[in-house]
């Protein structure tokens, strides 16, 4: 094909909304990197906080009721992205999520344009499977990536995908933000006074919203079983979402242990790094599988000691005894031990176990790591129509 012919990608990006969770922060970072690398590029969604960021970059938003699970809304969202892949000479959509990916596969399929997915979660099959059909479009793409070895098994057993259809890419920190150097230290007196937290304790932390599976029950189970140690302090970082009787319920766990004033609940935060900056000691402790568990790797990238669950994406994003440590999943007593020993532990292992947990974000979980390697996915498609 000669050198005048030869097509460079040009990318979709469709996902339901763009607010703040992994999705819609991954969504901008490719988007950024797409166009750091000259390759024209747009997002379709419903819209939401982070427009502004992809103002910011000057990429192209489409604003379309891409939540919407309704058949006709439905339709009627891929033909209007039918209608924009061919004015915009569009030819790869990435669809994001399942609602969105149904639009967004219908839309290639019209266009006739390449269709790839990320499989983000592990979405629920239903009762005797029945939504399978539903999450089925999630594997309809040339390709897929899975952002997990937990969420490539997943798709492997359930959806039955063929290995090599699917694509390891990692979710990422990004590691400008989350740095211990970063992090001045009128941040680090900020939130320390914000939120009066004890500075002659070692700050355990967990983030995540109030919500059973998240693991705050279980955290307080564990150290109820160390607290007379008295050399801690625990704090919850994360809202309810309205789910007042699951707080309630933390709360007189806490009182039934005669633990009060040793927690600390905080609903938002902006400075995250801050906030982990002030503690000690990062909790992961959900009972259900996190699909890459971003919060351990965050805590990580920090240099804290971190303890996560010995399921899901935690399996690939600490190494055990090296970075963090695994607890056995859902077992306070297991967590208790692990907490016993990070708390216990002298400086000159805590530093070792700091560099080695910094070292190992830097070198599998940065942004720059996760784009090239979503771009080469790009490219490799399109290579397709020039060769």
């Amino acid at each position: 094909m000669s050198k005048d012919k030869v097509k460079a990608p040009v990318v979709l990006q469709v996902l339901p909304e763009l607010g703040q969770g992994g999705v819609e922060l991954g969504t901008v970072q490719i988007a950024e990197a797409l166009s750091h690398n000259g390759i024209k590029n747009y997002v379709a969604s419903q819209g939401g906080r982070l427009e502004f960021q992809l103002e910011r970059i000057g990429v192209k938003h489409f604003k379309l009721p891409l939540k919407s699970k309704n058949p006709f809304k439905i339709i009627a969202n891929a033909n209007k992205l039918a209608e924009i892949i061919k004015k915009e000479g569009i030819n790869i959509v990435h669809a994001r999520s399942r609602a969105p990916a149904w639009s967004a596969y219908l839309a290639a399929k019209k266009a006739g344009v390449h269709y790839m997915t990320t499989f983000h979660g592990t979405y629920g099959l239903g009762p005797k499977g029945i939504k399978k059909l539903y999450n089925q479009v999630m594997t309809f793409g040339e390709k897929v990536i899975v952002i997990s070895s937990h969420i490539k098994r997943h798709v492997m057993e359930n959806y039955h995908t063929p290995e090599d259809k699917l694509v390891f890419i990692h979710r990422c920190v990004d590691t400008e933000k989350f740095n211990p150097a970063s992090v001045t230290p009128e941040r680090l007196k900020n939130m320390i006074e914000q939120y009066e937290l004890p500075t002659d304790k070692k700050i355990i932390l967990l983030i995540g919203r109030l919500t059973r599976w998240k693991g705050q029950e279980l955290l307080i189970d564990a150290l109820s079983k160390i607290k007379d140690r008295g050399d801690f302090h625990c704090v919850f970082t994360g809202d309810d979402q309205g789910r007042t009787k699951y707080t309630e319920g933390l709360i007189n766990k806490i009182k039934e242990y005669n633990m009060q004033g040793m927690f600390t609940f905080i609903k938002h935060t902006d400075d995250v790094p801050a906030l982990m900056k002030a503690c000690d000691i990062v909790v992961s402790a959900s009972i259900e599988p996190e699909a890459f568990g971003r919060i351990a790797a965050e805590g990580e990238a920090m240099g804290k000691i971190v303890l996560a669950s010995n399921i899901g994406g935690s399996l690939d994003n600490l190494k055990d005894g090296v970075t963090g440590r695994h607890f056995i999943s859902g077992n306070a007593e297991d967590l208790s031990q692990k907490l016993d020993w990070a708390l216990s532990l002298p400086e000159s292992e805590r530093k070792k176990i700091s560099t080695a947990a910094e070292n190992f974000v830097k070198e599998n979980f940065t942004k720059q790591i996760m784009c090239d390697k979503t771009l080469a996915v790009y490219r490799s498609l399109i290579d397709k129509d020039n060769n």
